[in-house]
C-alpha cells in the first residue's frame, strides 16, 4: 500500500475490497457488494419501514415486504439500505485491511443506487508511518541531581536570615535595610485610600509597593522626606503623587554561621551536620525532580526526530482528549472550563492556542513511540493485555471477562495493546538514552536513586525541604 501497490481483499463470498494509496498519506478504499449479498440490507430496511408505516390489517412492522414495496416502492427501501449498510461495509473493509484511520472518510457511491452490485469508494486519511533515525543515541539534559557547595551555603544563609535581627544603622540606607517610613499616596492633594500608613516597616528592594518607593529610599537618611511621582499599583489608574518621610534605618544582623547557631536552628549539634543534612535532603528533592523531567525530556526528544508534518485531524484529536480529560478533572471539583479560565486568569483563545500547541507536541510523541515500538519489536503480547485488564478490572471493580468483554464489544483492543507498546517503548528509551547535566557532564543513573533518610531530622532548618 505504502510504496503503490494495490492490496485486495475479499471479506466473505459476497464483497470485495482493494486499497491503493492517495494522495498525502490516505488511501482509497474501493468496496464491491453483491447484489445477493445487499439484498439482505433491503430486506432489514423493509422491515425498519414496516414499524414506522401503518398497513390495514396489520400490526406495526408485521406487514409483509410485498406490500410495503407496492405502496411506498422500492427506491426508498433501498437507499435507507444504502444509508444504513454502507458504514457497516466500509468498516468490515477497514478491519481487513487493518488500516489505522485518523479521520471521518469521503465516500462516493459508484455503482448500484438504483440496482444491482453496489460499489463505493471511500478516501481515509491514515496515520502516517514515521522514521525516527538515531533514537538509540538521544542524549536528554536534566538538571544536576548533585548538591553543590553553593547551593548548601544559599540555603544556610537563608536559615540565617530567617534568624536574623535588626539593629539601628548610623549611615544612608541601602538595599536591604528595614526602614519605618511614613508614607502618603494622594492625587490632586487628595490622599488615595490603602496607601497611606504610618510606622510602615518597609524592606528597601522589595518592590512591594512601586519600584520607584526602592530608587528614593537608596541613599535616603532618617528624617528625611522624599517627594516623587510615581504609576498606580494599578494599572487602570491614573499616577500618584508620594510623600515619603523615613524616621528609622535598622539594618539586618545575621547570626554567625558555627556550632551554636546550628543548634538553635535545628536539632543538630554542629554545623557539619546541619550541611550534611541540608545536602541529604536537598539531593533527594533535586533527585526527584530530574526523574521527572527524565521521561518528558525523553519524549521531547524523540519527537525532535520527526521530521513530517503532524497531520490535523491527529491534532484535533489530541486536543479532543487533552479537553475531555481536563473537564473531567474540572467536574470532580464542581468547576466548569469557563470558572476555570475565570478563576486562572486566562484568556480563552491563548489558553486554546497553548492547548493546540501541546497537543501537536503530543501527537508528535505518540507517532514517534510507534516507530519505537516497530523497529525494536516492543509490540504487547497477549500476557500483557491480559495484565493491562486485570488492573483496569481491579480499579473498576468489576470482572475482568466484563472488561475484555466491553473492550472487544468497543473495538478498543488494539487501542489498548497499542497503549502498552508504547509506554514500554518509552521506558525503553528512558533506559537507553544518555543523561547529561546542563554542563554537558554525564550523569549517572545511579545519582538518580533516592535513599531512604538516615534520620528524621527536624527543627526549622527542614521544614523547607519537606
Amino acid at each position: 500500500m505504502r510504496g503503490g501497490r494495490v492490496r485486495t481483499g475479499k471479506l466473505g463470498r459476497l464483497m470485495k475490497s482493494t486499497v491503493e494509496p492517495h494522495e498525502g498519506n490516505k488511501v482509497k478504499l474501493s468496496v464491491t457488494i453483491d447484489s445477493d449479498e445487499f439484498e439482505k440490507q433491503i430486506d432489514a430496511s423493509f422491515k425498519r419501514i414496516a414499524r414506522e408505516v401503518r398497513i390495514p390489517g396489520f400490526r406495526a412492522g408485521k406487514a409483509p415486504r410485498r406490500l410495503l414495496e407496492a405502496r411506498i416502492g422500492l427506491a426508498a427501501a433501498r437507499g435507507d439500505a444504502l444509508e444504513q449498510g454502507i458504514p457497516q461495509y466500509y468498516a468490515e473493509a477497514v478491519a481487513e485491511h487493518e488500516l489505522d484511520v485518523i479521520a471521518q472518510p469521503e465516500i462516493e457511491v459508484t455503482a448500484g443506487e438504483e440496482e444491482g452490485d453496489v460499489s463505493f469508494d471511500a478516501v481515509v486519511e491514515t496515520r502516517p508511518v514515521v522514521s525516527v533515525g538515531g533514537y538509540e543515541s538521544l542524549r536528554v539534559t536534566l538538571d544536576s541531581p548533585t548538591v553543590s557547595d553553593e547551593e548548601i551555603d544559599e540555603r544556610v544563609d537563608a536559615l540565617r536570615n530567617s534568624f536574623a535581627t535588626l539593629e539601628d544603622a548610623d549611615r544612608p540606607a541601602q538595599s536591604g535595610d528595614n526602614l519605618t517610613i511614613d508614607i502618603t499616596g494622594a492625587r490632586d492633594g487628595e490622599p488615595i485610600e490603602g496607601l497611606v500608613a504610618e510606622d510602615y516597616l518597609y524592606e528597601v528592594g522589595s518592590g512591594t509597593v512601586v519600584p520607584e518607593l526602592d530608587d528614593q529610599l537608596r541613599g535616603a537618611k532618617v528624617d528625611d522626606v522624599l517627594t516623587f511621582t510615581a504609576d498606580h499599583p494599578d494599572p487602570e489608574e491614573a499616577p500618584v503623587d508620594f510623600t515619603v518621610t523615613v524616621k528609622a534605618i535598622k539594618e539586618k544582623v545575621l547570626p554567625e554561621a558555627d556550632d551554636a547557631f546550628a543548634k538553635e536552628a535545628s536539632e543538630k549539634e554542629t554545623l557539619a551536620e546541619l550541611r550534611a543534612d541540608l545536602a541529604e535532603r536537598m539531593g533527594s528533592v533535586k533527585k526527584m525532580q530530574a526523574r521527572m523531567q527524565l521521561q518528558q525530556k525523553t519524549a521531547e526528544a524523540l519527537a525532535a526526530l520527526v521530521d513530517v508534518e503532524v497531520p490535523e485531524a491527529l491534532v484535533n484529536e489530541e486536543v479532543r482528549n487533552r479537553l475531555d480529560d481536563l473537564a473531567m478533572r474540572l467536574q470532580a471539583q464542581g468547576l466548569g472550563l469557563e470558572q476555570y479560565l475565570a478563576t486562572t486568569g486566562q484568556d480563552q483563545e491563548a489558553f486554546v492556542a497553548e492547548l493546540r500547541e501541546s497537543a501537536a507536541e503530543g501527537a508528535r510523541v505518540d507517532l514517534a513511540l510507534r516507530a519505537v515500538v516497530v523497529a525494536e519489536g516492543l509490540e504487547a503480547d497477549d500476557e500483557a493485555i491480559e495484565a493491562e485488564i486485570l488492573a483496569v478490572a481491579e480499579r473498576v471493580g468489576q470482572k475482568p471477562a466484563q472488561v475484555r468483554k466491553q473492550l472487544e464489544r468497543n473495538g478498543q483492543i488494539p487501542a489498548v495493546r497499542s497503549d502498552i507498546s508504547k509506554r514500554t517503548a518509552l521506558e525503553w528509551l528512558v533506559e537507553h538514552v544518555e543523561l547529561v547535566d546542563e554542563a554537558g557532564n554525564t550523569i549517572d543513573r545511579a545519582d538518580l536513586e533516592i535513599e531512604a533518610p538516615t534520620s528524621n531530622g527536624g527543627g526549622d532548618a527542614t521544614e523547607d525541604d519537606e
